[in-house]
C-alpha cells in the first residue's frame, strides 16, 4: 500500500498545498489548492499575512485529506511536510503568542544595517562560522533593526512557526535555520555567541532538529478543522523551499551536475559534502547552506524572475506565452542588465527601473515589452554562467550538465539561453520540485525503501519528464556580452 502525503509549500509569490503518492516506482502530485501569497503594505513596513496562510494552509490540508481517502485504497493522510522561502521569521512572546505579523525580507528597515553590524563582527569572522552569502535581508540583520526584541521568548522560521501551530511543538529545522547567519556551518548548529553580539536574547533560538524527523501530531482543534486523523504526523521536510528541491534534480549517481533553482529568486550552485569557506569563496560572495542528509548547497542567490514578474504586474499583462515568443523572435543583446543591481530588489516601477540602469549604463533603453523580456532573460543567463563558472573555479568540481528545476524550468526561451551562455546541456524539470522533495522526504520518514538521495533522484528520473536544451550560438558572443555586464573574468 503506497502513501498519500501532504506537501505544504509556500513560494514568496503564491503557496500551495499538494498530494503525492509514492509507492514501488511511483511518484506523482496532484495540486489540491493554491493560493495567492506577497508583501503586504501596513504604514510603512512590508509583512507577510502570515495568518492568511495559515489559513490556506488548513484549507489546503482539508481538500488533501479529501482527495487521499477518494483513491483506490481509501487511505487517509499519512503524513505533512511544510517548506517555504528562508530567512524571515515570527516571533512568540513567553505564551507562545505570536508578536506581530512577520516582516518581509524586501522591506527596507534593513538598509544600512549590514553595514553597521559588520563593524561589531568582522565579515571574515562571520564568514568562518556561517558560510553564507551577504545579503542586506540576512535574517542577522533583520533581527539586528528588530524593535522590541526583549520581548519575544522564541523565534520560529515561517515552516517552523506553521508547524507550531499545527502541533504545538517547536523547533528549528536545520537546512532553514542554516540561511540565518546565525548557524555555524561545521558544528551545524546555532552559534550563540554572534546571536549575543547583535543583541539576540538567551534561549531565543529553538532547538534544531533535523529533516525527516517528526515534529508531532495534529493538534485537536487542528485534527477538528481540517478533518485529518489526530495521529496524523507533521515531518520536518528540508523547510529551506530549495533544499527541498535539490532532493529532487533528477541527477543520475555519479554524475557532475549543477543546479539552478529558479522561480521568483534563482539559486545556482553545486551540491558539496563539505563547505568551502575559502578566501575565494568568500571574495566570489558563494553561500554554504545546510542540505538535506548533511549535504552543503553551495549557491549564490540571483534575482531570477522577479524581475520579469514585476514588468507583467506593472503592464497588467497576463499572456505570458505570447511575449516570450515574441522575445525569442527579439535581437540578440541589444541591451543588458545587471540583474543583482540593488535597485530590482524592492517592488516597483520594474520597467521605469530597467531604463534608469540602461541610462546609467550608456545604453538605448529597450523599446518593447519583448524586448524589455529578451533583456531580462539574456541577463538572467549571463548571471547563471558567471555564477557556475566561479563556483566551479572555487569549489575545485567540473560541471557536465546544469538542472533547472522550479517554475523557470517551464520557461522555454530562459532554459535555451541558460544553455547557450553556460555552454552545456540544460535539462529542465521537475516544474514541482520543492514539492517533491517535500514528499520523498516524507516517504523515507514513514518507512519508504528511499535510502538516500540517490534513491530519492532515481525515482524522479524515472517518473518525471524531463526536457533537454543543447548550447547553441557562438561562444564569443557570450563572453563579450558577459564583459559589457561584468567586467572580464
Amino acid at each position: 500500500m503506497g502513501l498519500n502525503l501532504a506537501a505544504v509549500d509556500l513560494g514568496a509569490s503564491s503557496g500551495r498545498v499538494m498530494v503525492g503518492r509514492v509507492d514501488a516506482g511511483r511518484l506523482d502530485l496532484t495540486e489540491v489548492h493554491r493560493f495567492w501569497n506577497g508583501a503586504v503594505r501596513l504604514g510603512e513596513t512590508l509583512h507577510w499575512d502570515i495568518l492568511a496562510l495559515y489559513r490556506e494552509t488548513l484549507v489546503g490540508l482539508a481538500a488533501a485529506d479529501r482527495l487521499a481517502r477518494a483513491t483506490s485504497d481509501g487511505s487517509p493522510l499519512a503524513g505533512v511536510g511544510i517548506d517555504s522561502w528562508a530567512v524571515d521569521y515570527g516571533l512568540l512572546d513567553a505564551h507562545g503568542k505570536l508578536l506581530g505579523n512577520p516582516v518581509h525580507y524586501r522591506d527596507a528597515r534593513t538598509n544600512g544595517v549590514m553595514e553597521r553590524v559588520l563593524t561589531q563582527i568582522p565579515e571574515d569572522e562571520l564568514y568562518a562560522v556561517t558560510g553564507l552569502q551577504q545579503l542586506p535581508f540576512n535574517t542577522i540583520y533583520q533581527l539586528a533593526a528588530e524593535q522590541g526584541l526583549d520581548r519575544a521568548a522564541t523565534l520560529l522560521m515561517i515552516p517552523d512557526l506553521l508547524g507550531y501551530w499545527l502541533t504545538g511543538k517547536r523547533g528549528a529545522e536545520a537546512t532553514n535555520a542554516s540561511t540565518t547567519q546565525l548557524y555555524d556551518v561545521r558544528a551545524r548548529g546555532w552559534n550563540e555567541s554572534l546571536a549575543q553580539r547583535i543583541g539576540v536574547p538567551a534561549g531565543l533560538l529553538p532547538e534544531i532538529r533535523e529533516a525527516g524527523q517528526m515534529i508531532g501530531t495534529l493538534l485537536p482543534a487542528v485534527a477538528e478543522e481540517t478533518g485529518l486523523d489526530p495521529v496524523t504526523p507533521v515531518i520536518a521536510v528540508g523547510s529551506h523551499d530549495t533544499a527541498s528541491s535539490v532532493v529532487a534534480v533528477p541527477a543520475a549517481e555519479g554524475e557532475r551536475f549543477a543546479y539552478i533553482s529558479s522561480g521568483t529568486w534563482s539559486l545556482a550552485g553545486l551540491e558539496l559534502d563539505e563547505p568551502v569557506l575559502t578566501a575565494e569563496a568568500q571574495q566570489a560572495n558563494f553561500t554554504n547552506e545546510g542540505g538535506v542528509d548533511g549535504r552543503i548547497r553551495f549557491l549564490k542567490n540571483v534575482m531570477g524572475l522577479w524581475i520579469l514578474q514585476e514588468c507583467l504586474r506593472v503592464w497588467g499583462d497576463d499572456d505570458l506565452p505570447g511575449l516570450l515568443r515574441e522575445a525569442a523572435a527579439a535581437p540578440a543583446f541589444a541591451v543588458l542588465i545587471d540583474p543583482d543591481d540593488p535597485s530590482f530588489l524592492a517592488p516597483g516601477n520594474m520597467p521605469g527601473r530597467i531604463e534608469e540602469f540602461c541610462a546609467r549604463s550608456g545604453q538605448d533603453a529597450p523599446r518593447s515589452r519583448a524586448a524589455v523580456a529578451r533583456c531580462v532573460l539574456e541577463s538572467l543567463a549571463l548571471a547563471y554562467r558567471r555564477t557556475l563558472r566561479l563556483a566551479q573555479d572555487v569549489a575545485g568540481r567540473e560541471i557536465d550538465v546544469v538542472h533547472v528545476i522550479g517554475g523557470g524550468s517551464q520557461n522555454e526561451l530562459l532554459c535555451q539561453l541558460t544553455a547557450d551562455a553556460c555552454g552545456l546541456p540544460v535539462l529542465a524539470g521537475p516544474v514541482e520540485a520543492s514539492a517533491l522533495g517535500n514528499v520523498l522526504v516524507q516517504a523515507r520518514a514513514l518507512g519508504e525503501p528511499l535510502p538516500d538521495l540517490t534513491a530519492m533522484r532515481a525515482l524522479v528520473r524515472a517518473t518525471h519528464k524531463l526536457r533537454h536544451y543543447q548550447p547553441q550560438g557562438k561562444p564569443a558572443d557570450w563572453d563579450a556580452a558577459e564583459s559589457r555586464v561584468f567586467g572580464t573574468r
